[in-house]
């Protein structure tokens, strides 16, 4: 068996990682997709073995935590926007596609904690963060006005305690893939600037 990486010593076959992209091929974007053997069409397979291995890592984690699907969170929640999945990496965002994922993220999220002064200068400094317009006679809209802090400091404490909970799953499981993951040569990270077809130069 030819193999692609190893979580905690246990194979990824390259057999998975051509299937993955067999499946990706298949789908509706395929025409947006590198031609395979090319040095981006070896980057998406680089990618595909980063999903696949954490999502073992996550699988493992699960399993550690005795957590199961049930009661996970939905994707919305945790991933609500566009900006959220970005500020995530596409990688976590993919894996969080899973139940048993957003299992482990809530469980990771648990811990964390928004406090009243972290609520108070979010507020601070983004004072017209949930203003609303006013829209008066013939179309024109008026000046924004701040809301005062009471009325919106449940949606800021929200809004700070999903971007938290993010960054500590990310943080997570990056340390994780760190920690147990061994990755065949050609099937390195994508951004690893060892590898032949990493193009990112400064």
């Amino acid at each position: 068996m030819t193999v692609a990486a190893r979580v905690a010593g246990k194979p990824v076959p390259v057999t998975e990682i051509d299937r993955r992209e067999a499946i990706l091929r298949a789908g509706n974007r395929a025409s947006a997709l590198p031609r395979p053997g090319t040095s981006e069409g070896r980057q998406l397979r680089r990618w595909l073995t980063q999903l696949a291995v954490a999502e073992r890592v996550v699988a493992d984690e699960a399993a550690a935590r005795c957590l199961v699907e049930d009661g996970a969170p939905t994707e919305d929640a945790v991933l609500p926007d566009t900006a959220a999945r970005l500020e995530i990496g596409s990688v976590a965002a993919s894996t969080l596609a899973l139940p048993l994922a957003r299992a482990v993220f809530a469980d990771i999220g648990a811990a964390v904690v928004v406090t009243d002064a972290d609520i108070a200068a979010y507020h601070a400094r983004n004072p017209l963060r949930f203003a609303t317009k006013c829209t008066v006679p013939h179309g024109w809209n008026t000046r924004p006005e701040a809301p005062p802090l009471h009325e919106v400091s449940d949606r800021i404490a929200r809004l700070l305690r999903g971007a938290a909970q993010r960054r500590a799953f990310r943080l997570w499981l990056d340390a994780r893939c760190a920690a147990t993951v061994e990755l065949a040569p050609g099937y390195e990270h994508p951004g690893d600037p060892r590898q032949p077809d990493n193009t990112h130069k400064h």
